[in-house]
C-alpha cells in the first residue's frame, strides 16, 4: 500500500539523500528524466557529499518569472489557472480523473504522444505505467500531488549547483519547448553540457542507445578532469 504522506519535491529528495546516506555511502552521479530530473537536480544541489555529478533528461521544474511577465500576466488567465486548482483539489474531481488517466488505452495514447518512435510504446511499457496505480492508496497519491506546495525554483537550486551538469533534450517533446528551456538552464549554469536528440519527453526509453553512449562519453571524461 502506497504511505499516506504529502507527496512533494521535498519528499523525493530526502528519499534519495537517504538512500546515498545509507546505502551507496558516496557521492553519485544523479540521474534524472521529467520530475525524477527536478529532485536529483533538488539532491545535487545540496552538495558534493551527495552528488559527484547531474544528468537532467528533459527535466521539469519551474523558473522563477520575471517582473516583467508578472506584471504582464492577464488577471482573466489568473483567474482561470486558479479555477482549475480549486476544482482539481476536489475529491469527486480528482477521483474521476484519476480513473481516466490510469485505463491502460489513455495510458497508451498518452504515451503516444510523447513518443517519436511509436514502436516504443510496448505493451510492458504500458503495463508497467499501469501496474502502480492498482495499488491501495494510489489515488490519494494521485490527489496528494495536486495539494503539494511548488519546490524551489530551478534558477535558485542551478546557483547552488557546484557539480558537472549534463543536460539531454528530446527535442519532439510536446510538453515544453526544449531549446527555449535549455537556454534557461544555460543562463544559470554555463558550464553545462547539452546534447539535442530526436526523441520525446523520455529519451532514455525512446533512444537508450544514443542516451547510454553519451553518459558513458560524459561520465568518462569528467572523471579523467579529476583525475
Amino acid at each position: 500500500a502506497k504511505p499516506n504522506l504529502s507527496y512533494s519535491g521535498d519528499l523525493w529528495r530526502e528519499q534519495l539523500e537517504d538512500f546515498i546516506t545509507e546505502v551507496v555511502q558516496q557521492p553519485v552521479i544523479l540521474v534524472g528524466n521529467s520530475l525524477g530530473g527536478y529532485a536529483s537536480l533538488c539532491v545535487a544541489a545540496q552538495g558534493e557529499a551527495f552528488a559527484a555529478g547531474l544528468v537532467l533528461l528533459n527535466s521539469a521544474g519551474p523558473f522563477t518569472e520575471p517582473e516583467t511577465e508578472k506584471v504582464q500576466s492577464h488577471p482573466i488567465k489568473q483567474m482561470i489557472r486558479q479555477g482549475m486548482r480549486s476544482l482539481l483539489l476536489q475529491p469527486w474531481v480528482s477521483y474521476f480523473l484519476f480513473q481516466s488517466m490510469r485505463r491502460p488505452r489513455k495510458i497508451r495514447q498518452t504515451l503516444e504522444k510523447v513518443y517519436l518512435d511509436k514502436s516504443a510504446v510496448t505493451d510492458r511499457l504500458v503495463a508497467e505505467i499501469h501496474r502502480p496505480s492498482c495499488d491501495q492508496g494510489a489515488l490519494q497519491v494521485f490527489m496528494s500531488v495536486f495539494k503539494s506546495p511548488q519546490g524551489e525554483k530551478n534558477d535558485v537550486l542551478l546557483q547552488q549547483l557546484t557539480c558537472p551538469l549534463l543536460t539531454i533534450w528530446g527535442e519532439g517533446d510536446p510538453w515544453m519547448n526544449c531549446r527555449d528551456r535549455a537556454a534557461k538552464f544555460r543562463q544559470y549554469y554555463p558550464t553545462l553540457s547539452e546534447h539535442f536528440l530526436q526523441a520525446g519527453h523520455c529519451p532514455h526509453d525512446e533512444v537508450p542507445t544514443q542516451v547510454n553512449q553519451l553518459l558513458r562519453q560524459w561520465v568518462q571524461s569528467i572523471e579523467f578532469t579529476k583525475g
